[in-house]
């Protein structure tokens, strides 16, 4: 790899990671009631049907079985999603979204919504569809390793 390869590698990855970091600090500003990203996250994917045990979980967010216990336990105790035995298979927990967790779902995209939508008004919607095919395939390639 060349020094500018190197150079254009170093600048990629370090925009994206400070990308990450500002719009993480700012999603956690807007987000109602406490909630946190990994929360609404789960809500999110649960909010789109079935249910799903905390290992699939923990593989769809690329997280450990036990941080995403910890998260899974938060949404319960605040009565986001409901836990409940595998009737096939007993040593199984299955994970589903509540009403209550729907509703705080839905607080949490209105409460978002305006700040991506003046993001990507303000970047302009040509730019953005531009970098979404790089990012996926980044995306992709990271997962696949």
């Amino acid at each position: 790899m060349s020094d500018g390869s190197r150079t254009l590698a170093i600048s990629l990855f370090s925009e994206l990671l400070t990308a990450d970091q500002l719009l993480r600090a700012r999603l956690n500003k807007v987000l109602p009631n406490r909630m946190e990203i990994s929360h609404f996250s789960v809500l999110n994917h649960l909010g789109r049907g079935g249910e799903r045990t905390p290992a699939q979980l923990a593989r769809t967010f690329h997280v450990t079985r036990g941080a995403m216990t910890n998260t899974l336990g938060k949404l319960e105790v605040a009565g986001f999603v409901h836990i409940r035995p595998d009737w096939d298979d007993a040593r199984r927990k299955l994970v589903s979204v509540s009403p209550a967790g729907r509703a705080a779902r839905d607080a949490a995209l209105a409460a978002i919504t305006p700040l991506i939508t003046e993001m990507v008004g303000e970047l302009g919607e040509d730019k953005v569809r531009a970098a979404l095919p790089v990012l996926r395939e980044l995306r992709v390639k990271l997962e696949a390793e």
